[in-house]
């Protein structure tokens, strides 16, 4: 007898590997699987805006990234000690007006540049749910703890999110046709909105991302929300919070993100790298001993010899 359903995901047309740039940019499932490529030491960029959850904050920071202005004093604001910005986390926000731009700046020439060479582009949707601030009438990213009563809130139709990613994808593929675009949608569940409002938000996103990798033979569905919801379809996967997915609900994630865009070369040359990575974190009780000395000495070896495999691995 089956008592689950579940989810046989086919293997990936293209790759990734340490030899192709990638991006990352959405929710906090963007986060978990960007950290675990860049643990892996894979070429990966992830929300150099912060993390963003609906779409159309996303296709902005996708239009900042193919221009070439720059954010200003008329781009942030000030609200009680800090300064922020609508379009960044509040991970940015500063005492200093000076400290914040040059942060979101800084930050914004290091992703043009990553992004200019990005072959693999991976965007993770979160809400279709949108806050809209009276005064400027622009949708922002982050609310940043303003009163409520200073932001209009409304769900995106189907057709909203299409027509600003159709747009900024058309203009990605100008810029660079080989690029590959990865959509997921995260299987957070945002409960602050309702069960019934969060259902129907995700239902505008899915809809969005069938009709958006129709439309583009370059851009793909991975089924994260999918895996979550329908494959594992337990509460014991989330956390208390019954928002957040646990560990073990992004490992089951990670296998099958793994199984599907790694080559069997990516996953013997990430194997090694773990290894090492866990060779970095051994903490001796003695460092001054004669065995610890060529435990480093074997790490130092090891290292070598896999720069000499592979010549394109950044271990920093």
């Amino acid at each position: 007898m089956q008592f689950r359903t579940t989810l046989s995901l086919p293997k990936s047309s293209f790759y990734l590997s340490y030899e192709k740039p990638l991006l990352m940019l959405g929710s906090c499932f963007t986060k978990n699987i960007g950290t675990r490529l860049q643990s892996l030491h894979l070429p990966v960029l992830t929300n150099p805006f912060g993390i963003v959850y609906n779409p159309i904050s996303m296709a902005k920071n996708i239009t900042y990234l193919m221009t070439d202005g720059i954010f200003s004093e008329k781009d942030i604001f000030k609200e009680g000690d800090l300064w922020h910005s609508w379009q960044h986390h509040s991970r940015f926000s500063s005492p200093e007006k000076t400290e914040i731009l040059r942060g979101i700046n800084d930050e914004l020439s290091m992703a043009r540049n990553h992004f200019a060479k990005t072959k693999i582009l991976i965007l993770t949707l979160g809400t279709a749910n949108v806050f809209i601030e009276k005064k400027s009438n622009q949708i922002v990213n982050n609310c940043h703890k303003v009163p409520s009563h200073f932001f209009d809130k409304k769900r995106l139709s189907v057709d909203e999110v299409i027509s600003n990613l159709k747009s900024v994808f058309e203009k990605t593929f100008i810029q660079n046709a080989d690029c590959q675009i990865v959509m997921t949608i995260s299987p957070i569940r945002h409960l602050r909105d309702g069960l019934i409002e969060n259902n129907r938000s995700k239902a505008v996103l899915l809809l969005a991302c069938a009709e958006l990798s129709d439309l583009f033979p370059n851009v793909h569905y991975f089924p994260a929300y999918e895996l979550v919801i329908d494959d594992l379809r337990d509460y014991r996967f989330y956390a208390p919070d019954m928002m957040h997915p646990t560990d073990q609900a992004i490992d089951y994630i990670w296998q099958h993100f793994t199984d599907t865009f790694f080559t069997e070369k990516t996953k013997i040359i990430a194997e090694e790298v773990q290894k090492i990575n866990l060779m970095k974190q051994h903490r001796p009780l003695h460092p001054n001993t004669e065995g610890y000395q060529q435990f480093v000495n074997n790490l130092e070896e090891r290292i070598y010899k896999l720069y000499l495999k592979y010549p394109f691995l950044n271990l920093k």
